[in-house]
């Protein structure tokens, strides 16, 4: 999939051009380019290993879910709880994907596993979170690297960069687990962390 097919379904879903649609084109697109910056700056042979689309996409698509969630301040008013804006986008891309004959699934795995650090199955089944007790942890590069540079940006407040330092301390306050995901993905990007 290319990237104007990517807007095509974003489109789809928020053709409004409302304060919802505005806020999350921005922070996509902020995503969108944070994950480019990123993929740019690995060695050669490390960015072979990508595929640049499927990362482009990624971006633009990753948040989908969020118009069902309840989150006024990010002017969402639906009903479920925000935390599962990535299992619903998930879903809304897989019924888009066959009613329309495509193949949507690398990018349904984005938008379910960028949450965090990525989520499992004892994590919420611990915190009682309002999720299949099953893990939802990125696994391709390309799910990593969506994950990693969503980390950077918020859809509230200013909503400019964080810097590695305010990331790795919104990071911290889950717990060793997430923190040690998180740590292992700027690692594996060679993203500097507060800690270097």
């Amino acid at each position: 999939m290319k990237e104007e097919q990517a807007q095509e379904i974003f489109d789809r879903f928020y053709p409004e051009r409302d304060s919802l649609r505005e806020n999350l084109s921005l922070h996509c697109r902020q995503v969108r380019g944070k994950a480019l910056e990123i993929l740019d700056a690995l060695p050669p042979e490390e960015r072979a290993k990508l595929d640049n689309d499927t990362v482009v996409c990624g971006a633009l698509l990753h948040d989908v879910g969020i118009r069902l969630c309840h989150a006024p301040d990010i002017f969402c008013f639906g009903e479920s709880p925000y935390l599962c804006h990535g299992l619903l986008g998930a879903e809304m891309l897989r019924e888009y994907g066959r009613e329309h004959g495509l193949d949507l699934e690398k990018f349904a795995r984005i938008c379910e596993r960028h949450t965090g650090s990525g989520l499992t199955s004892s994590e919420i089944e611990k915190a009682s979170l309002p999720l299949p007790a099953r893990d939802f942890l990125p696994e391709t590069l390309e799910e990593k690297l969506v994950c990693l540079a969503d980390k950077f940006f918020s859809k509230s407040g200013n909503m400019k960069e964080k810097s590695p330092e305010k990331v790795y301390k919104s990071m911290a306050k889950f717990g060793r687990d997430p923190l040690k995901r998180f740590e292992a993905l700027c690692g594996l990007f060679h993203v500097k962390t507060a800690k270097e």
